[in-house]
């Protein structure tokens, strides 16, 4: 054979095998029951949960850590996403939920994830199907936990002696009139909305979930569905267990809901009881997560949450607002009927995670944001959420430090981002260092300010024993509300109002811990909160 004939042979040999592998991969590989894995990597998962103070294990601060999870030592669980429940209320939101809980898990799947769909009472639907078969058929585990087929109603005793933060007694439908309760009951199967592939594992048994997590080896569980009050904790399969006996589990706070009605103890907002309910996991069970770890987009939200929304930014060493802030958000939430969220950054004056406050994205459909922060900077990305907000003409309240919350004095790591020109370009602030600790500052009105909203209800004069900021002259273009003083010095401006751009603005050097514990200044901040919302002040719940 000459050359040019083996050539031309060989070619055309390469072209029909070529052809004949790409046909059989079109006609195999792309099935939508194929696994079909674009990614092994570590999963970058932005945790909360709440840790008591060290001086008073009562009250809880909010803890945010950065971990990195092994998506193939990682699976989800899909609890009750049923099709129909006794109570229409759930029904719809469950079906709100779908969606996004589908997208979820589709990113999650094709990172290597395992997905268990456990639609409890239901999975003699899926009998004859791969992903039920697949449940069954794992191995008994050599660890298999004593208990692992009951449900759990409290973890420990801590949390038995606690509760729950609301009284879902009334088996918690939110309707009116309220939904008739089963049996018979209306389940049938998972919701449609939530793709059920042949990779995945369909089982309601905490027995045949635990086998099938040790045969894969995964130490890792986030668990989503309804509800965090009932099934998502108690379950066999649920929080309490995979915690108990030693899984790395987090609940996604954004894809669940709770069974709990408005009309019942603590009379709060269906949407704020679950709220509650999830501060009770991050208290006592487990952390939390939120969908933005596979969609990068802001946590879910239901449409008929109208709360407004507020969120914290806590970042400092100095005056405790690591514990403060959350009883005063709490506050907000119980009296107020407002949404708040506490992203907390680290509370130390140096180290590694100094400079990071994870989960800015929330400020993208915030309605006021609340800073207490102290000499921080900022990867570029979460700074401009910050920038991107105050340039919308969004309110801002600010605590003490904040004046200088973004000026490092020059120690800031090299590409970060400051703002060295917020306390006079946003606050209208001169911030100029403070007097020593020691004397107590007498709080009084300043000339003028009778009669603003701000003040209303707000008793004086009260002292404070945190030191007393110098501050003078402020900007022509504040309002002066609050005056302090402390013996043989001048006096200082200690709350005034200011507009950026568009945005209501709030300022008060005061905020040391005990100032918390003082009636006046706490009406002083909820009366800040609605006047930078532009809405007058409801009675208290």
């Amino acid at each position: 054979m000459n050359t040019h004939r083996f050539k031309t042979l060989a070619v055309a040999c390469i072209a029909f095998v070529s052809v004949f592998f790409c046909m059989s991969y079109v006609v195999c590989g792309m099935s939508s029951d194929e696994p079909r894995v674009t990614s092994h990597d570590q999963l970058a998962l932005v945790t909360r949960s709440r840790t008591p103070l060290a001086d008073d294990a009562s009250r809880f601060r909010v803890v945010q850590n950065k971990v990195g999870w092994d998506s193939k030592q990682t699976a989800i669980i899909i609890c009750d996403m049923w099709d129909q429940h006794w109570c229409q209320g759930a029904t719809s939101r469950t079906g709100e939920l779908a969606p996004l809980m589908n997208e979820v898990v589709s990113k999650a799947r094709d990172k290597g994830v395992l997905i268990i769909h456990a639609p409890s009472g239901t999975v003699k639907t899926y009998e004859n199907h791969p992903a039920r078969k697949r449940a069954q058929e794992a191995p008994r585990a050599a660890n298999l936990p004593e208990g692992i087929d009951k449900w759990c109603r409290w973890i420990d005793e801590k949390e038995e002696t606690i509760g729950y933060p609301i009284d879902h007694s009334d088996g918690g439908c939110d309707d009116q009139p309220p939904c008739k309760q089963g049996p018979p009951w209306p389940w049938k199967s998972q919701i449609d909305t939530i793709q059920i592939r042949n990779e995945d594992a369909i089982s309601d048994s905490g027995v045949e979930i635990w086998n099938l997590l040790e045969q894969r080896g995964v130490k890792n569980v986030i668990l989503m569905g309804v509800h965090t009050n009932m099934c998502v904790l108690g379950r066999p399969f649920g929080l309490r267990h995979m915690a108990k006996f030693g899984k790395n589990v987090v609940l996604m706070r954004d894809l669940t809901d709770t069974m709990y009605n408005s009309r019942m103890r603590p009379f709060v907002s269906h949407f704020t009881g679950t709220d509650l309910v999830v501060e009770h996991v991050e208290q006592y069970v487990c952390p939390t997560v939120t969908s933005t770890v596979f969609t990068t987009r802001p946590a879910f939200r239901f449409r008929e949450d109208k709360r407004p929304r507020v969120v914290f930014l806590s970042a400092e060493n100095e005056y405790g607002a690591a514990g403060t802030l959350p009883e005063f958000a709490h506050e907000l939430q119980i009296k107020y009927g407002l949404y708040c969220e506490i992203l907390q950054g680290s509370t130390e004056n140096r180290g590694q995670e100094l400079h990071e406050l994870a989960g800015l994205e929330a400020l993208t459909h915030a309605d006021l944001t609340v800073v207490f922060m102290r000499r921080r900077a900022l990867p570029p990305e979460q700074m401009k959420y910050f920038r991107d907000y105050m340039a919308a003409g969004k309110p801002l309240v600010a605590l003490r430090t904040a004046c200088h919350a973004f000026d490092t004095r020059g120690s800031a790591p090299e590409g970060f981002a400051e703002w060295p020109k917020f306390d006079p370009e946003v606050l209208g602030g001169n911030y100029h260092n403070h007097y020593g600790a020691g004397p107590k500052c007498t709080v009084t009105m300043a000339g003028g300010a009778e009669g603003h909203p701000i003040l209303a209800g707000v008793k004086l004069p009260f002292t404070t024993d945190g030191s007393l900021y110098r501050v003078s002259p402020l900007a022509e273009s504040t309002t002066q509300l609050l005056i302090g003083t402390i013996p043989d010095k001048d006096p200082e401006p200690v709350a005034w109002t200011h507009h950026y751009g568009k945005s209501r603005v709030f300022f008060t050097s005061l905020g040391h811990a005990d100032d918390f514990q003082n009636e006046s200044f706490r009406q002083l901040l909820i009366n800040a909160t609605f006047w930078a919302i532009d809405k007058s002040i409801p009675k208290p719940n």
